[in-house]
């Protein structure tokens, strides 16, 4: 152990002369022990969200998406598309004709995206799981079409889980000119029947704009025929959605956009990682005023060991030495806030995970979770503990500098 180390640890436990240097060092301590406390558990609740928030999507986004650079469709027989559907590690492809259309059901009339799926599209994600009403996943039956709406765009049709009638669907002409003294003739007009069900992924996205239908329905609607707006893909178990990802990435080149889960939902999640890297640059500063106390302490720490400072230069102690000292001192102030900070932040978020004792409403089931979600992500952990000694050790260094030679 160097011996600048031995004498920084000395200064820091040892019992000072003026009683206010402990009060202040502890002072020290504990404000950077509650900035890291404090930046573990916010980011961890940001993290919670967007697992949260994720986990909503995965009930209906498919492991990846196939969607053309160029234009809204493209061939459904495209021999690209068809080497992707037959790698081994796909289990499932879904051909889907997504547009947007207006709906009209008793007067009321609402913009929807009207998604055509085949019948497999119950095993590529699991909307069986969120569907509500007496009815089930079906989307075609003879020459019937039926339709699933969000739970909220059924709200606002006025139509419920299931309704009497058809939903008539308006989708305008793709060729031609309108004729003002006949707008009708504009748009291609179809009916749904209900399925007896909604769906609900508790995203206002899917459930307030969305209806689910089959592909054929879709593509007599958009006027679709032998085409497709996506390609989506459910991979085996076992196999890595990243790996495949980049597998069929190789195989389309730059005809089609590869997404998978988060990429399909970017701009969701970009924001929330806007939102957690402000939280995160405002706790910094947070630290630095924190860590303004460090500074204090050391101060008067100097003052205090004058002598021993002398004793140490008459020793032979050079200036680089005494400044390390203190530069040690002042670090692990840090080191110690940082650990204190780290493991206590991690104590409530195991808290918070097991007993959810900060709750989102005074009443239970008013949101869709009780209690706070967290998720602790020990990169960012880390990337805490790191900021912590950085940001510790560039608030000392300078003072310090100045400090030995003003007062020492």
């Amino acid at each position: 152990m160097s011996l600048s180390l031995t004498i920084a640890k000395r200064y820091l436990f040892a019992k000072k002369s003026t009683n206010a240097i402990n009060i202040i060092s502890g002072i020290s301590v504990v404000g950077v022990m509650v900035a890291t406390m404090a930046l573990v558990i916010v980011l961890s609740v940001f993290n919670g969200f967007h697992d949260l928030v994720a986990s909503f999507f995965t009930t209906f986004d498919p492991h990846l998406e196939l969607t053309p650079t160029k234009g809204k469709s493209a061939p459904a027989d495209d021999p690209l598309l068809t080497e992707v559907r037959n790698l081994p590690e796909i289990d499932v492809s879904t051909e889907c004709v997504e547009d947007q259309a207006l709906a009209v059901f008793q007067g009321r009339q609402l913009m929807v995206r009207i998604k055509g799926v085949e019948d497999n599209f119950q095993y590529l994600t699991n909307i069986r799981g969120i569907l509500y009403g007496d009815g089930d996943f079906t989307l075609h039956r003879a020459d019937l079409e039926y339709g699933i709406p969000g739970i909220r765009a059924a709200v606002d049709l006025g139509a419920g889980s299931y309704w009497n009638g058809t939903i008539k669907i308006y989708a305008p002409q793709r060729e031609g000119q309108l004729d003002m003294l006949n707008p009708e003739q504009a748009f291609s007009v179809d009916s749904l029947l209900s399925a007896g069900c909604v769906f609900a992924v508790n995203q206002s996205k899917y459930d307030k704009n969305y209806i689910l239908t089959s592909i054929t329905f879709a593509r007599n609607l958009f006027f679709r025929q032998g085409e497709i707006t996506s390609l989506s893909l459910r991979v085996k178990k076992g196999e890595s959605i990243e790996a495949v990802k980049q597998e069929v990435k190789a195989i389309v080149g730059d005809k089609y956009y590869v997404k998978d889960r988060f990429e399909q939902q970017e701009d969701t999640f970009r924001i929330m990682q806007i939102e957690k890297l402000m939280a995160y640059i405002f706790l910094t500063f947070i630290l630095v005023v924190a860590c303004f106390n460090i500074i204090g302490s050391l101060s008067m720490l100097m003052i205090d060991k004058k002598d021993d400072v002398a004793t140490l230069r008459y020793l032979g102690a050079s200036d680089k030495l005494i400044r390390k000292i203190f530069l040690i001192e002042g670090s692990m102030i840090s080191v110690v806030g940082a650990v204190m900070g780290t493991l206590i932040g991690l104590l409530l978020c195991l808290l918070q995970q097991e007993l959810g004792i900060v709750k989102m409403g005074s009443r239970a089931g008013q949101y869709i979770v009780d209690a706070y979600p967290l998720s602790v992500h020990y990169d960012d952990v880390a990337m805490i503990f790191v900021t912590v000694i950085v940001v510790g050790f560039l608030a000392v260094y300078y003072p310090v500098k100045y400090l030995t030679k003003r007062l020492l």
